[in-house]
């Protein structure tokens, strides 16, 4: 990337601020717009302090403020979107218009002034496909669209869709990202992220509950190994027009992975299995059995692969919660 500016909706967030830090960390300038409907200030903390920093609350749907910012940006990375199981769930109406109206008006400004994008999907598009490793191309296997769960994976689809026919009909330079399972500091359990979720459970001693019978399985990749894909594909002109897996191929069991942490905070918490129905009481979820990224491509194109393992993003998630409970234990007295 040149000095000029940068945008990244959805700044605040969890990868967003990783972003944002790693972008600043290099000179460069960087605007985030961001609604802190989910993201928190408190992630920008670092970046508040850099002069090529800038904060604008607002929504990526109000296109008056989409329209300015894309304009005064050289390029844009749009992270902006209602994320969490739970959220997705609890609130699909508003999340599934946030998803898709939201891309739609950051596309849109960005072909208006021919701005490089890249835009943030999500494994869930895959469904239920249970393949062993599952590559860009693979079939799209969904439960039924009156199971909210799957509102997501369609409205995330669908922003794929507008980033490659705008760049197929318009010339607009585009990439997708499709996200497996980012995890690591900052974070929040709050949506019904696993890890983070898991992990206070264990350092607090209470059980660690896990949903289903515990058998499906996940691959998990630490942020900083993200933002680094991000940034690579942000710049390769080869990756624009396509799509790309990012994620780890170590595939791991939700009720190996909460035993995994009581071992490592050493706790005495059992694990306890809820049931889907328990767990979300307002209906609307379906779960997949496994999902399993394939990234050959990304490693063609940028060399890339993940540097971290579940033990290195497990040790830094139970050290940051452990430094949170101290915090809240101190402000409690």
């Amino acid at each position: 990337m040149t000095n000029g500016q940068i945008l990244v909706t959805g700044g605040a967030g969890f990868i967003g601020s990783h972003l944002v830090d790693s972008l600043l960390a290099d000179g460069l300038r960087v605007v985030v717009l961001d609604n802190l409907s989910t993201g928190h200030l408190g992630n920008l903390d670092a970046a508040g302090r850099d002069p090529n920093f800038r904060f604008v609350q607002g929504s990526v749907t109000d296109e008056m403020i989409v329209d300015e910012l894309v304009h005064e940006c050289e390029s844009v990375v749009h992270l902006a979107a209602a994320v969490g199981v739970r959220l997705i769930v609890e609130e699909p109406l508003r999340s599934f218009t946030t998803n898709v109206r939201g891309s739609e008006v950051v596309i849109e400004a960005a072909h208006r002034y021919r701005r490089r994008m890249l835009v943030a999907s999500t494994s869930e598009v895959y469904g239920k496909n249970p393949a062993d490793a599952l590559t860009e191309d693979a079939d799209r296997i969904l439960g039924p669209p009156q199971v909210w769960r799957w509102a997501y994976s369609i409205a995330k689809s669908v922003d794929e869709i507008l980033a490659y026919l705008y760049h197929q009909e318009r010339g607009l330079p585009t990439v997708v990202a499709r996200f497996f399972n980012t995890v690591g500091p900052r974070q929040s359990a709050a949506y019904g992220m696993v890890i983070p979720r898991l992990v206070r459970q264990a350092l607090l001693g209470e059980p660690l509950t896990v949903y289903g019978d515990g058998q499906q399985t996940r691959c998990f990749c630490h942020v900083a190994d993200t933002v680094r894909a991000v940034r690579g594909l942000m710049v390769d002109d080869g990756a624009v027009g396509e799509a790309y897996n990012v994620g780890a191929g170590r595939e791991i069991s939700m009720i190996q992975l909460a035993q995994t942490i009581i071992d490592m905070v050493g706790s005495e918490s059992q694990i306890v299995l809820v049931s889907y129905d328990e767990a979300f009481p307002s209906g609307g979820f379906e779960d997949m059995r496994r999902r399993v990224p394939d990234t050959a491509k990304i490693e063609a194109l940028l060399g890339w692969r993940p540097t971290k393992s579940l033990e290195d993003i497990l040790a830094e998630t139970i050290e940051e919660a452990r430094a949170e409970e101290r915090l809240r234990q101190v402000g409690a007295r």
